[in-house]
């Protein structure tokens, strides 16, 4: 069993879609990641570029040049990212961890480990470009992300992606109501589910991993939001805005 995380700052995180509000207390430093999956709007990158600072994980640099936005870090082993924004990020003085091709972790995995250690774990993480693309590189990013030692949080315009430990919290408050939202288990089992202002409740659940049930749900509440607590494991929370 996973222990409750603790943190020293506030406990809510404002994405364009919605407000996700955590029993466990956020650091107030924000990092927005540009990943190499499908690129976001770039109206959406612009406007979270312009309150947050932006690294871009290799193809993700890609977006970045698109939305004119000058990463303060890029990492990667460049295999991905056009050359020309490899030349471009250059030119713009931007620090660069370059990695050999040929190496066991994924540029988003090195990109989680020297985020958080960069910000000595202090640190709230924005993921985009993370979802499209490839399932496996899918995969990898969303288990990597729900076993960070930060805060990891995937989204863009369509969708968004965070996670529970045992013994957390969470509201999530929709501006724009959802197609639907899922919940998805990181572990064999999470127990202890109960959920809130959907169309389909739960009261002291069991999810499983080998037979994920929780899928495609409908907001119901007054309010447009949910809430959702665990007492073990590691919950993945899916909303989705656009297909």
């Amino acid at each position: 069993m996973t222990e409750p995380r603790t943190r020293q700052t506030a406990n809510s995180l404002y994405l364009p879609p919605c407000t996700i509000q955590t029993s466990f207390a956020l650091p107030a430093k924000r990092l927005l990641l540009v990943l190499g999956g499908r690129a976001p709007a770039t109206s959406w990158l612009q406007q979270m570029g312009r309150n947050l600072p932006v690294w871009a994980i290799d193809h993700g640099l890609d977006a970045c040049r698109a939305a004119s936005i000058v990463p303060q870090r890029l990492i990667g082993d460049g295999d991905s990212a056009h050359p020309d924004s490899w030349d471009w990020a250059k030119k713009q003085g931007v620090p660069i961890d370059k990695f050999q091709r040929e190496k066991d972790d994924t540029d988003t995995q090195l990109a989680l480990r020297t985020a958080s250690e960069a910000a000595h774990g202090q640190a709230t993480l924005l993921l985009t470009g993370a979802f499209g693309g490839r399932f496996d590189h899918a995969y990898s990013t969303i288990f990597s992300a729900s076993r960070a030692q930060v805060p990891v949080v995937l989204a863009d315009e369509k969708e968004a992606c965070c996670f529970l430990h045992a013994g957390e919290s969470l509201r999530i408050t929709c501006k724009q109501h959802p197609k639907a939202f899922s919940l998805l288990p990181l572990t064999d089992a999470v127990t202890g589910v109960t959920l809130q202002g959907a169309h389909w409740p739960l009261a002291d659940a069991t999810l499983t991993q080998a037979c994920p049930n929780a899928i495609s749900n409908e907001l119901e509440s007054a309010d447009n939001a949910l809430s959702l607590s665990i007492r073990s494991g590691i919950l993945a929370v899916y909303c989705c805005w656009q297909e």
